[in-house]
């Protein structure tokens, strides 16, 4: 399947008007072909435009529709089998059987959002039927549903080129509310963005959905993403990337004169608590599920493992010995873009030349090109509360370990700790009590709390949460993975007295369609 180089505008392909940029592999350094257009703010006009036309059709749908574009979707990608691969391994690195399982969830994701739409629960429809003689006022008929906000725009992310990118789970979610999505394509993975671009029109397509129900737009730097964010037709913006990307987005978006909402994945340290019982029982087995979890993808996941706690003694020295172990003999493994290892490089040698950390280990030398070596660290539990800039994620393999001096000191350095996607408790029969005691403690710092377990991976499920209190996530009451994404997209609307004709039809008197509160009690 042959790439054009050119921009989706309203389920067309345009030829852009700016310079064009090329992907660059990071095994190489080389340009790949073709050439990508850059977008213009005209190009950001039309596409914008062409959305705002498109909601009130797209949005008016009935979710049978909109779930069987959903499912086309996933056809769609599923149908590029290995050419998206592929062009997915040149422009990131990234290995064969991980981008293959990538493909994979990302039409899952499609298919999870078409259920959740025929299901109906989204909607969370409730009906307070009138009481007319109610004294000593009457009480109205009311009767409430969800509703899509409009227009939204998602940021491909750079470690995730497909689950979190063209049709990723932000895309999949809004576009499962009723909203047009423009997708900012992220540069590192051009051809990738324009493949799944390809997937996506073909099933609006096939489908029969409004022309401006998508559109791709490319372009380094940050002009085309602040003029996306600014235009007053765009109402939510889905992000995955850096702490500084997200928070100059959201600064963007709330001093327009109508503010939106920016639901951004940002920055997360995922901490890992080792508790004593669990420690002096299996300490070499939890370094080798350590060092495994925390290399995986040369560490470039935003639920990577970069602080541990544990109290000192002799079986947190095992650990550690076992653990540098590991680090040392890790393979250095290509990262996603130049400027990821060169920031990633930046991050290890802060800490390598901060005083209040020891280095333990490093990896094996780079044998290529733009090649990151795992690095592990310690610090005791006091320097690391003095200076916020040692808790700063390094994104790539790195961790550290927080030596505690006691358990008043773990519940220190929990407090002292901001938002996290994450935290993992490693725990044995013995040691439950205290578990029990860190468990409520931990519910205010992160979104998912695993047990025995390592917070790589991230399950695609109606009960998982992957978001966190900020910094992790710009807003921690949301999730960018599982069904309550499409909760981002959504506001209620409530309806007074209307008449049956004027409801929508899930609200109506005798529909059945959909889960229901009426009167207070759940219906099915």
């Amino acid at each position: 399947m042959s790439l054009t180089g050119e921009l989706f505008i309203a389920s067309q392909r345009v030829k852009g008007a700016g310079d064009g940029f090329r992907a660059v592999s990071p095994a190489t350094g080389a340009e790949i072909e073709p050439s990508f257009s850059v977008a213009t703010v005209a190009d950001v006009e039309s596409a914008a435009a062409a959305a705002e036309a498109a909601f009130p059709v797209y949005s008016a749908l009935p979710r049978g529709k909109r779930a069987e574009f959903l499912d086309a979707i996933a056809d769609e990608i599923d149908a590029l089998g290995e050419t998206l691969t592929e062009r997915a391994m040149a422009e990131t690195g990234l290995p064969h059987a991980r981008l293959t399982g990538e493909r994979g969830r990302t039409s899952g994701q499609m298919r999870m959002f078409a259920r959740e739409l025929r299901l109906g629960e989204y909607l969370r429809a409730r009906i307070d039927h009138e009481i007319p003689d109610r004294q000593p006022a009457r009480k109205p008929d009311l009767r409430l549903r969800m509703v899509p906000l409009g227009p939204v725009t998602v940021f491909g992310a750079s470690n995730f080129p497909l689950a979190f990118s063209t049709a990723g789970g932000d895309t999949a979610s809004a576009l499962a509310a009723g909203c047009p999505v423009i997708v900012k394509g992220h540069s590192a993975h051009p051809g990738t963005a324009e493949l799944v671009a390809g997937a996506i029109t073909r099933a609006a397509e096939k489908t029969g959905m409004p022309k401006g129900v998508f559109s791709l737009i490319n372009g380094p730097g940050n002009s085309v993403g602040s003029a996306l964010v600014t235009d007053p037709r765009i109402k939510a913006v889905g992000f995955t990337g850096s702490f500084g990307g997200g928070t100059q987005l959201m600064k963007l978006a709330a001093n327009r004169p109508v503010p939106i909402p920016v639901y951004a994945e940002m920055s997360s340290i995922n901490p890992v608590l080792l508790l004593p019982a669990a420690l002096e029982a299996r300490a070499e087995a939890l370094a080798a599920g350590f060092v495994g979890s925390l290399t995986m993808g040369a560490g470039q996941f935003c639920t990577n493992p970069g602080l541990l706690l544990a109290i000192e003694g002799p079986a947190l020295d095992r650990f550690l010995t076992a653990a540098s172990d590991g680090v040392g003999g890790a393979a250095a493994q290509t990262m996603l873009t130049p400027g990821i290892h060169k920031a990633y490089e930046s991050g290890v040698a802060r800490m390598a030349s901060a005083p209040a950390f020891k280095q333990l280990a490093e990896g094996n030398e780079a044998g290529g090109l733009h090649c990151g070596r795992a690095a592990l660290f310690t610090i005791s539990a006091k320097d690391f509360i003095a200076d916020p800039e040692h808790a700063e994620e390094v994104f790539g393999a790195t961790a550290m370990v927080v030596r505690c001096t006691d358990i008043d000191e773990v519940l220190a350095v929990l407090a002292y700790l901001e938002g996290q996607l994450t935290a993992t408790l490693h725990f044995d029969e013995a040691d439950t009590d205290l578990a029990r005691k860190l468990v409520p403690v931990l519910e205010r710092k992160v979104g998912r709390i695993l047990a025995n377990g390592w917070p790589t991976g991230v399950e695609v499920t109606d009960a998982i949460v992957h978001g966190g209190p900020f910094p992790s996530t710009s807003d921690g009451r949301s999730t960018s993975v599982g069904t309550l994404a499409i909760d981002r997209f959504l506001r209620p609307v409530s309806y007074q007295d209307l008449p049956d004709a004027l409801l929508p039809e899930e609200l109506r008197e005798n529909y059945t369609g959909v889960p229901r509160r009426v009167d207070g009690k759940p219906t099915l």
